[in-house]
């Protein structure tokens, strides 16, 4: 994404920084549901999540901080990503915007199965609880959009420029993992789950720091809003490709069996 980023916005740096904090955003939610479309393996793509999840709380600062302030130097592309904000204060973003829910999450499973027990906790109570984190998701993109809405119309090829190099970020990391997948000799459940996971994002993350960090109406804010309006119809159709592809994995495997 730093590489698409410099590529497609040399002369934008807030919208280049923004796709660029969108890359750093590992996917821990919508893989979820994309693995579960494409048939994908439940077990793995919950580690991945729960790996990512704790990768981007430790490290998600220091990231950020190489990539914004560190590594444009190095390759000489000038000072356009020098930023006057520090590591310390994006990793405290990730940490109040994803740490704090990811404690919150294991401290629920936690006593709730001691009190409840897991039966009654998953057929009980996740029910009721499972929709607010969809309200609440709706609620802050009807913000966003009420917020960015103007921009969004008024500047049609701004959002172009930005929707261009996730367009691409998105065909690379999916169809390159999932070829090397099948080049591993891994089965198509595996394969599937690390390709959604290497081409999905975190946009609810790179929404938030980008928000704490830059502003509600920065054009850092505003390639985090139009990542989701690119993400979500791609990944369906990806979706699909990767059910077709699952019928020659299944072929594959009957004409190379003994």
């Amino acid at each position: 994404m730093f590489a698409l980023a410099w590529i497609f916005l040399p002369d934008l740096p807030e919208y280049r920084t923004g796709l660029i904090i969108v890359g750093l955003a590992r996917c821990i939610a919508m893989v979820i549901i994309w693995n579960d479309l494409a048939c994908g393996d439940r077990e793995a793509a919950a580690v991945l999540v729960a790996l990512n999840s704790v990768f981007q709380v430790l490290a998600f600062g220091l990231l950020g901080w190489f990539y914004l302030g560190l590594l444009p130097g190095w390759l000489g592309l000038g000072d356009g990503e020098h930023l006057d904000i520090s590591m310390w204060k994006i990793a405290l973003n990730v940490v109040i915007f994803l740490g704090i829910p990811l404690l919150a999450g294991f401290l629920t499973r936690r006593l709730g199965e001691k009190k409840l027990g897991r039966t009654d906790y998953e057929q009980r109570f996740l029910p009721r609880i499972g929709p607010w984190a969809l309200y609440g998701l709706l609620f802050t993109i009807v913000i966003l959009f009420a917020l960015q809405g103007k921009t969004i119309t008024s500047q049609p090829l701004d959002v172009v420029r930005i929707a261009l190099p996730l367009l691409v970020y998105f065909a690379v990391t999916f169809f390159g993992t999932f070829l090397l997948g099948k080049s591993l000799g891994l089965a198509y459940d595996r394969t599937a789950t690390l390709a959604f996971t290497a081409a999905g994002n975190n946009f609810e993350l790179a929404i938030a720091v980008a928000i704490a960090t830059f502003g509600v109406t920065s054009g850092q804010a505003l390639s985090g809003v139009v990542g989701p309006l690119i993400e979500v119809p791609v990944l369906i159709g990806l979706v699909y490709i990767a059910l077709a592809w699952r019928r020659k994995f299944a072929a594959d495997m009957v004409t190379t069996a003994p």
